[in-house]
């Protein structure tokens, strides 16, 4: 009585070139383009170029146009639109008036000098905190790492608001309420979760064995911060400096509400007080409201344009490294 003998088993060698013979046929080619390849095209097809092209003209169309009427007069503004101010000649008035001090509102170059007072401290200090944090979480070991980590994390779902009414409370009892350190402060703890994060994962791209090199040559943690990765990790420090400036040049529900809304001259306030201050008594004097208000976006597009080559760096960094 014979027994049939098993078929040999299969080398890996084999069913890798049966694999191979049955991904090349035209369905296998199809199943081999990547998602990631799919989106690369279809970013960079002619429609998606147009449509970007459509969405940025009517993004900057608004700006376009409010920096056109900032400098042409009331008796213009009001017959025809800013695009006709080719006819109709333009004019230096009326930023002079409101740096000077239109019809009763204070000059608005004491309230430029503020909103750079609190925006520079509000950005370095978050920066300085949140590189120390990250390179902790990053790079040296300790219990509860990953947990504190998360938590960190975790606190950029919280809104603000919450928070404004207990700081004004601390804020009055250590006596500091109605000064630059509570909106240094404030800005400053709201910014910090959304800071380390980035931070963190633009540090754990850089190779562990340039910090080793740096050990073995005896750097401390002090020595191997501020020589080693601070100067590597300029990308992800202007990315979030200007997400943070932005944010606070832009403020003004911190600022109100720390300051108890007092915007007039030789107060603290920020120029972003100053503007809502205007709107309400100004709002129907366009060629002054228009060149208060390109003054106010004015700063915050040449610190983006001056640090732009960083932006998308440091973004995808914290945005694809977990």
């Amino acid at each position: 009585m014979s027994t049939a003998t098993p078929p040999p088993p299969v080398s890996g060698a084999v069913a890798d070139a049966a694999s191979d013979v049955h991904l090349d046929t035209p369905a296998g080619r199809r199943r081999r383009k990547s998602s990631a390849g799919n989106a690369a095209r279809a970013v960079t097809s002619p429609w998606a170029s147009a449509i970007a092209i459509v969405l940025a003209l009517a993004w900057t169309t608004p700006t376009v146009g409010l920096l056109v009427t900032s400098f042409r007069n009331q008796k213009d503004i009001q017959e025809t639109g800013w695009w006709h101010a080719l006819s109709t000649g333009f004019t230096l008035d009326n930023y002079s008036q409101v740096l000077g001090g239109a019809e009763g509102q204070p000059p608005l170059t004491d309230f430029i000098v503020n909103s750079f007072v609190i925006a520079i401290p509000a950005v370095f200090l978050p920066l300085l905190l949140a590189s120390l944090a990250a390179y902790a979480f990053a790079w040296i070991e300790f219990p509860f790492r990953n947990a504190l980590f998360v938590g960190v994390f975790a606190l950029q779902i919280v809104p603000l608001q919450i928070a404004l009414l207990p700081l004004v409370t601390m804020y009055q009892q250590i006596g500091i309420n109605g000064t630059y350190w509570a909106l240094w402060l404030s800005h400053s703890a709201f910014a910090l979760p959304l800071a380390v994060f980035l931070l963190h994962n633009f540090m754990k791209e850089i190779p562990a064995s340039l910090l080793e090199a740096a050990r073995v040559d005896g750097a401390g943690h002090v020595r191997i911060f501020f020589q080693v990765l601070l100067p590597l990790i300029t990308p992800a420090l202007a990315s979030f400096g200007i997400f943070q400036f932005l944010w606070v040049w832009n403020d003004l529900l911190v600022a109100i509400t720390m300051l108890g809304g007092n915007a007039g001259e030789g107060s603290l306030a920020p120029l972003t007080m100053v503007l809502n201050n205007i709107s309400g008594t100004l709002g129907n004097r366009w060629y002054l409201m228009s060149a208060a208000a390109f003054i106010s976006i004015a700063f915050p597009v040449i610190v983006f344009l001056s640090l732009q080559r960083y932006f998308v760096r440091g973004l995808l960094a914290g945005g694809t490294k977990g």
